[in-house]
């Protein structure tokens, strides 16, 4: 545990963890009216792109300033702001891959795989974000 202070980790994990919560309450605010309103429970994929676009656009803003404020260094220009959109992608094709398979494979209403997506596609993007995004 005490490494993990000293390193930053742990405090980077805590901001993170707090982001991932904000952004997925954005990103859920976009999703389930959409697949509320506007796609049915097998096309609630779709719904996905368009949470994501607005749920990143916030993240990065809480990811850059906040949670890996002081960590690595910070490219001028658009590098970071293309790394970062990449590996929020990744997050959202894992997020999307989940939801299909929830919903149209095995018919769940579409906020179950809602958690399990988003868990996912928070570790593994915490994962790249620490290591190439904000290195």
């Amino acid at each position: 545990m005490d490494d993990l202070k000293a390193s930053g980790l742990l405090g980077q994990l805590i901001r993170f963890g707090i982001a991932g919560g904000l952004s997925t309450v954005i990103y859920s605010a976009v999703y389930l009216p959409l697949t509320a309103l506007v796609f049915d429970r097998h096309h609630a994929v779709y719904a996905v792109p368009f949470a994501f676009a607005v749920a990143v656009t916030a993240g990065f803003f809480m990811h850059s300033r906040w949670s890996f404020k002081g960590h690595g260094t910070r490219d001028p220009g658009a590098g970071q702001q293309v790394k970062f959109v990449a590996v929020q992608a990744s997050g959202m094709a894992l997020n999307a891959v989940v939801t299909w398979i929830g919903t149209a494979v095995f018919g769940y209403p579409a906020w179950v795989p809602l958690l399990p997506a988003v868990a996912l596609a928070t570790i593994f993007t915490f994962i790249l974000n620490r290591w190439l995004v904000f290195a």
